[in-house]
This record gives C-alpha cells, structure tokens and sequence, in this order.
C-alpha cells in the first residue's frame, strides 16, 4: 500500500475545493488527489463527503477551487465521463424497469455497440443474472444497490466513485462486493468509495481521506495516519513472562506514560516511539525478560478514526 499518491498517479485531483449553500459551509479549501487502487472517503454525518463527491464528479459546482478528472474540468470537457462510473447514495431507481433494462439504459447512454450483453455481464458481476428480468420495484434495498452498481460498471469504467454502496445488502453480498472493489482497485481502476462503516472501509481501502466539517482530518494508509499523530501516545501490548519487571524498567526510561500490568503482559502507553522500538529488546535482555509478542492494540481504521475526529 502506498500513502502517497504520487502526481504521475493522480485521475481525480481537487485543488483547495470549497462549496457551500448560502450561510452554510460543507466543504471548505479541500485538497487532495485520487489514484489507481482503492480509496476509502471516511467521515461522521454532514462531514462533507458526498457534496464533495459530487464536486469531484461535475455533478455541483464548487463555490471555488478546482476539479479535474484525467486531467480535464468534468464540467467543461463531458467526454471525460465515457470514462467515468458513479454509484449515488440516493437509491430512487425507475422501479418499473427490470434489472437488466435498467442496465441497459446506462449501456445505450454510453453508446456501447452490444448494450444488451453489456448489461447481462454487468449483472451476472453482481449477482443479480437469475432475477434480471424482474422489476426493480420487487427489489429489496440490497438488491437495488447491486443493480446501481451493475448499471455503473456497464462500460467498464477507470474511475468509479461509490457513495455508501453496501446499504442496505446482506451479509453475503457485501462481502462480493467488498471482493469486487478490491479486484477493480488491483486491476488499476480508481475506486472512491464513500463510507460511515469503518471496519469495510478497512477491508477494501488501500488509502484514507478522513473528513470532519468540511475540512481533511487526514490522508494516507491507516499505518502512516497513526504514525502522523506524534502527541497521542501509541497503545502497545507486549507478552513477556516477568511484566512487572518489564513494566518498572520501562517506567524509568521515561518510554512509557501509563501501564496496566497483567499475568503475562503489558498494556502499555508508547510516550516515544522510536525509542521504545529501539530500545526494548536490549532493555528485555538487561533486565532478564523473555518477549513473547509486541502487537499494536490501536492500528485499526476505527481507533485511527477516532483520534482524527477527536470525540465529535
């Protein structure tokens, strides 16, 4: 994974991006670039992420900066969507429609000479071959979305951007789509996908852009996200068989700002990183102190997340 997309990658690129409603600010001097791979766009409600998304996509005008797709203004230059799939968060779809006309529909919009065809691949992608002549009014919410998503990949798309795609599908069918986004991303397509359910997000995401009030918290991998945030002490567990030992020296190097002590570990508040890693197998062979393990207790999207947004 890499948490730099480097300018040679970028296919979407917003450049100090800002839109807002009246009084009301919902993205406020955004910048950021999107690149081959899956990106995960994170934030609580009303953070910003869909009205950026649709910035990104020409769907809203921003109130200023600037978007380009493959190097172009969406907005100025449409053929640019030939290239170009989005799956919105809104689920009206034309219910008296069956799956496969509503794939269709996308497929003779984007001028493909079998659209037809197109749509069965498309839906068989997703699951749906066995129900595509029933309507999408006799749907359920999962079965609805997968269809969006069928209808978004007709024409095979380099750049797709997902606002919560896995509403409403069950167990099953996310875990085929989350293999599906991954398999796009390994495939060099830009995946954008929009999500509030973080542990997804970790499951498919090579990348992270965190949103809190229409501000970047954060962008990178989970791993360089943590390692950004220097003042928050790092949560450590560390097996050994004489923990209090451990822990007392650990005390005294100053590496440490809490430990909770327990038969045959340590819990332990990392105060200086780069000196414990350093330090901590010589001071287990000073001290007489067989490690076992040294795990990250605080690596997850969930608890990087949280630090971001700080407690909102």
């Amino acid at each position: 994974m890499n948490d730099v997309v480097t300018p040679s990658d970028l296919t979407v690129e917003a450049r100090d991006l800002s839109r807002w409603f009246g009084q009301k600010v919902a993205v406020s001097e955004v910048s950021c670039g999107f690149g081959p791979g899956v990106t995960g766009l994170l934030g609580p409600n009303g953070a910003g992420k869909t009205t950026l998304l649709r910035m990104l996509t020409g769907l809203v005008r921003p109130s200023a900066g600037t978007v380009t797709i493959l190097g172009t203004n969406p907005r100025t230059h449409p053929d640019v969507y030939a290239k170009v799939a989005l799956v919105p968060e809104d689920e009206h779809v034309p219910g008296f429609l069956s799956a496969k006309e509503f794939v269709r529909f996308n497929a003779t919009l984007q001028r493909l000479t079998d659209p037809m065809g197109a749509a069965l691949r498309a839906l068989d992608v997703v699951g749906l071959s066995d129900v595509a002549s029933r309507n999408l009014s006799t749907f359920s919410k999962g079965m609805r979305q997968r269809a969006k998503v069928a209808s978004a990949l007709v024409h095979d798309p380099d750049i797709i951007f997902l606002d919560e795609p896995l509403n409403g599908t069950d167990p099953v069918q996310r875990a085929r789509l989350i293999r599906l986004f991954v398999e796009l991303g390994e495939q060099g397509k830009t995946v954008i996908v929009s999500s509030h359910v973080l542990g997804e997000v970790e499951r498919m995401a090579d990348r992270v852009v965190a949103m809190v009030d229409g501000r970047l918290a954060g962008v990178g991998t989970i791993a360089a996200l943590r390692n950004a945030m220097s003042d928050i002490p790092r949560k450590l567990r560390v097996e050994c068989d004489r923990p209090r030992v451990l822990a007392g020296a650990l005390i005294e190097r100053g590496y440490v700002g809490g430990v909770d002590v327990q038969d045959d570990a340590l819990d332990v508040d990392v105060l200086d990183s780069d000196g414990f890693g350093k330090e901590i197998a010589s001071l287990a062979v000073d001290t007489g102190v067989r490690l076992v393990s040294v795990e990250p207790r605080d690596e997850s999207l969930e608890s990087t997340f949280r630090y971001l947004v700080g407690g909102r």
